[in-house]
C-alpha cells in the first residue's frame, strides 16, 4: 500500500464539500421518506442475466489524472475485482462465463471513461480486502459501504446510496413500515450478521422494553427459499439490501413497504475502492461524474432497477458510517 499523498484544501473547497455532503444526506433522507410506497415498476428493457455491454463516455480529464507513476495490474487495463453473487449487483451471465450486473455495468463505463480495457476478476467477498491491498487488482466494486474505519486503508469514489428495503407480499396486509414498533410481532427474513440484522435487532429490543411483541427472525442460507417465503406468506416482510429487493419486485410478486439508509440512522454511499494513496480515486471520481453528466450512469441503474439509489455526484472519499 502505498503512502497517501498530502493535500492542501482550501476553504472554498471545504465549504463545497460541506455543502455537497448535506446535499446528499438530503436527498438519501427524502427518499427514506417517501421510499415506504411500491418499488418502482419494472420495465421491458430491464437487464437479465444476457444483459449486453454498456459502453461509456471517454473522459481525457479522468485520464489526465491518473498519477504518472501509477503501476496498473496489466498495462493499458483495469482490473476491478467484484463478487458475483446476486443479482442485480453481479452474477454469472447464461453463459456462466461473463459476469453481469449494475456493479459490472460501473466498471465497463469508469473503465471506458479512463480510457482503459476492463478484465473483471470474482472473488469472495472476504477476500477483497487483502487482494487490494497486495495489488491483485487496481480497484473492487462489489456494493462496499464507505466506513471511517475503511477508509484507514482505502480511498472511496462514491457511485450509489447505500439503501436497505423492507419488502412483503403484493397481497399481503402491510401496508407501511416506518418506525421500529411497525415490526412488532412479525415474522421477518434477513440476512444474518449483516447491517439490517443489526438494525432490526436494535428496533426489536426497543419494542421489548416498551412491551411489544418480539421480531420472529428467518434466516435461510439461500435467498430464494428466503423470498418464497414472503411470497407464500410464512414470513410477513424481508429485510434486505434494496437493490436486490427492488430487482426481485420486477415480476411483481412482492412490493417496498419500507425504506432506511444502510447504516441506519446513519447514512453513507456505496464506493469504487482503490488503495489508500494510490491516486486512482480521483481520475475514478472524474469518470464516474461524466458518465452521471453523459446519461450513460442513468442508463446503467435504470436497466438493473436501481435508479432510486443514484448519487447526483460521485465525491472521493466522502463522509462514512462510523462503524458498520
Amino acid at each position: 500500500m502505498n503512502a497517501p499523498h498530502k493535500r492542501r484544501v482550501s476553504t472554498g473547497g471545504a465549504l463545497i464539500a460541506a455543502v455537497l455532503v448535506i446535499g446528499v444526506a438530503g436527498i438519501v433522507y427524502s427518499r427514506v421518506q417517501q421510499g415506504s410506497g411500491p418499488a418502482p415498476a419494472a420495465r421491458a428493457t430491464l437487464a437479465g442475466d444476457a444483459a449486453p455491454a454498456l459502453q461509456g463516455t471517454p473522459d481525457p480529464k479522468a485520464t489526465a489524472l491518473i498519477p504518472a507513476g501509477f503501476t496498473f495490474v496489466t498495462p493499458g487495463t483495469l482490473t476491478v475485482a467484484t463478487h458475483p453473487g446476486q443479482l442485480p449487483l453481479a452474477d454469472y451471465g447464461a453463459d456462466n462465463k461473463q459476469i453481469v450486473g449494475v456493479e459490472p455495468d460501473i466498471a465497463r463505463l469508469i473503465a471506458d471513461g479512463l480510457g482503459l480495457k476492463l478484465v473483471l476478476v470474482p472473488v469472495a467477498w472476504p477476500d477483497w480486502p487483502l487482494g487490494l491491498e497486495s495489488g491483485k487488482y487496481d480497484a473492487v466494486i462489489s456494493n462496499i459501504t464507505v466506513t471511517e474505519a475503511r477508509k484507514q486503508k482505502f480511498d472511496f469514489s462514491s457511485y450509489r446510496f447505500d439503501l436497505l428495503g423492507i419488502y412483503t407480499r403484493t397481497d399481503g396486509p402491510i401496508r407501511k413500515i416506518t418506525t421500529s414498533a411497525d415490526v412488532a410481532g412479525l415474522k421477518v427474513v434477513v440476512g444474518a450478521s449483516t447491517n439490517q440484522d443489526q438494525i432490526l435487532r436494535a428496533w426489536d429490543r426497543q419494542n421489548i422494553a416498551a412491551g411489544l411483541k418480539p421480531v420472529e427472525y428467518q434466516y435461510f442460507d439461500d435467498a430464494v427459499v428466503g423470498r418464497l417465503a414472503v411470497i407464500t406468506g410464512r414470513a410477513d416482510v424481508s429485510f434486505e439490501p434494496n437493490a436486490t429487493g427492488a430487482y426481485s419486485a420486477r415480476d411483481g410478486k412482492v412490493r417496498r413497504v419500507g425504506l432506511f439508509p444502510g447504516g441506519w440512522p446513519d447514512a453513507a454511499a456505496i464506493s469504487v475502492t482503490t488503495r489508500k494513496g494510490s491516486g486512482l480515486a480521483a481520475p475514478i471520481t472524474q469518470a464516474l461524474n461524466t458518465q452521471i453528466a453523459s446519461g450513460t450512469y442513468a442508463q446503467a441503474l435504470k436497466r438493473w432497477n436501481v435508479s432510486e439509489e443514484a448519487v447526483p455526484l460521485s465525491q472521493t472519499n466522502p463522509p462514512g458510517l462510523p462503524d458498520l
